[in-house]
């Protein structure tokens, strides 16, 4: 048995999550700003489900939790950072205030979740953190820069944090689904208020009132939970995992073109060091 703490358990993924890990035996801290949304799990599983409310933006919050679960449960073994929400707008579009709430819950809030939990993994020399990002993590589509911005330094922290980890028997892994049917393109999507014509080709389709694709995404959540308890019970686990067909395809047809681009500029990238003896250049 093992102990669980996942942030954003109210809706699909979170949720699925939860249940998978209840399901299977293991304690579970099912969290979410809202309790209220979590309670029946708690009250299903009364001996290993504890139910709390969590803002990962409230750093007080977020000591609170686990400090109460590390009583209850005395460890924390595998935290999820599951929390976040996506945000549309063309760059110019963004406003400063609702960019800068994204990233206090999609980075910083992942960022203290890891720093509360860490001092007690570090001295058991183990523990499992999975930070759910995106394939949005590894590319970005016109009208979701911020949102990829807040991913692609979730991966950046995360490959840096894996590394310094990985010698005290603690594993880190960047998840990142593609699209599956969550409330990510309904409640939990936010969008500027600024709309700017000249975009209205590149962003605007994707704004919410143009965006036809919630409700149809090709990944299910409860496979997710499935496979991500799959995961944690590997003895080796990736430094990123992708989550659904469609992100193998589109993460894939991105890092062959990376790797095209790079080929293709090579000359002009490496004429940029210092001349050899010898060389006429």
């Amino acid at each position: 048995m093992t102990t669980w703490l996942i942030t954003g358990c109210s809706t699909r993924l979170g949720r699925s999550l939860a249940e998978a890990v209840l399901a299977a035996g293991h304690n579970a801290i099912v969290t979410a700003r809202d309790v209220s949304k979590v309670k029946d799990l708690a009250v299903q599983y009364p001996k290993t489900a504890y139910a709390a409310a969590l803002n990962v933006t409230d750093k007080a919050q977020v000591a609170d939790v686990v400090g109460e679960t590390e009583k209850r449960f005395g460890s924390i073994d595998v935290l999820v950072n599951n929390a976040g929400y996506g945000y549309r707008a063309a760059v110019e579009e963004g406003d400063e205030q609702e960019v800068a709430d994204l990233f206090a819950t999609n980075f910083f809030g992942t960022v203290s979740m890891i720093k509360a939990v860490l001092p007690g993994m570090r001295a058991r020399r183990s523990g499992t953190i999975l930070n759910i990002s995106s394939i949005a993590g590894r590319l970005a589509a016109p009208g979701s820069g911020y949102y990829s911005a807040s991913k692609f330094a979730v991966g950046g922290m995360s490959d840096a944090l894996r590394k310094e980890l990985a010698p005290l028997g603690i594993r880190v892994t960047i998840v990142e689904p593609g699209a599956f049917r969550t409330d990510f393109a309904g409640r939990s999507l936010q969008q500027s208020k600024m709309k700017i014509d000249d975009y209205a080709a590149t962003a605007g389709p994707r704004r919410k009132e143009n965006d036809k694709t919630h409700g149809t995404q090709p990944g299910d959540p409860r496979r997710a939970a499935a496979a991500l308890l799959e995961l944690v019970s590997r003895s080796e686990l990736p430094a990123r995992l992708l989550l659904g067909s469609d992100a193998v395809k589109i993460v894939g047809n991105e890092v062959d073109g990376q790797r095209q681009e790079i080929d293709a500029w090579k000359e002009l990238s490496v004429s940029s060091d210092f001349a050899s003896e010898g060389s006429n250049n």
